[in-house]
């Protein structure tokens, strides 16, 4: 008897029952992934009361702003690259994201010459848009925790999808010093922080708008002691 008519006698083997159930289920995961992604958070201008909680809904609530704030927290970067301890408020924070890279990267420091004007000729084909893009970060901080915060820009098969990507969490000491260690991330509603790869790839792109230059680089690794104080960042060098 041939393999189709065999097929058709008995149906199909234990096999394809197995990868056609399994495909089923990645489809559903991905699906509902897809969907967690696009279901819009919630935006509230203080952390609601549990009683006030909806248990389904995904809360943002962003860091204070303050324009005013940039003088005072260019201060402190340069205190603190020179070695000395220094408490950020969280508007001085979110003031220090909101600069150029060249002025967060060394007060005074001189502009890098104008690149030359290239000669006429055929324009290079653009590189295709990233999968994932990320704005400027923020910076809230509430009950001994740090969140990190930004817009995050998805484009799937040419359609962009905007969400808020959001990261809270601790500093934790490790070898090579202190790093931040989320405890939950979620993009959009989906909570990434429950699929570890995910989880670690979030991260990355998160904090992918984040320079930090040498002197600071320097400052951070000799550090004490981090610690989120009200909603200030208390950074301790020896």
């Amino acid at each position: 008897m041939s393999a189709k008519l065999k097929r058709t006698a008995y149906g199909p083997g234990w096999i394809e029952v197995i990868l056609g159930a399994l495909l089923s289920v990645i489809l559903g995961l991905v699906v509902g992934a897809a969907l967690l992604v696009a279901r819009p958070v919630v935006t509230a201008k203080d952390t609601p009361k549990e009683a006030e909680r909806d248990p389904k809904a995904v809360y943002y609530v962003q860091g204070a702003r303050d324009p005013s704030k940039s003088r005072s927290a260019l201060a402190k970067r340069k205190a603190f690259g020179e070695g000395q301890s220094v408490t950020l408020a969280e508007d001085e924070l979110n003031a220090l994201a909101a600069l150029s890279p060249n002025v967060l990267a060394s007060p005074g420091a001189e502009s890098p010459p104008p690149a030359a004007k290239k000669a006429d000729g055929p324009k290079p084909a653009e590189s295709a848009a990233p999968t994932v893009s990320a704005g400027v970060l923020n910076f809230r901080m509430r009950d001994g925790k740090l969140q990190v915060s930004a817009p995050v820009t998805l484009n799937v098969l040419g359609v962009a999808v905007k969400v808020i990507m959001q990261a809270n969490g601790t500093f934790v000491k490790e070898a090579n010093g202190f790093v931040f260690e989320p405890e939950t991330i979620h993009l959009g509603s989906l909570p990434l922080h429950r699929l570890p790869m995910a989880s670690g790839f979030a991260q990355d792109k998160l904090l992918s708008t984040l320079t930090v230059p040498d002197d600071i680089a320097a400052s951070w690794a000799k550090l004490a002691s981090v610690s989120v104080e009200g909603n200030t960042l208390k950074l301790t060098l020896p």
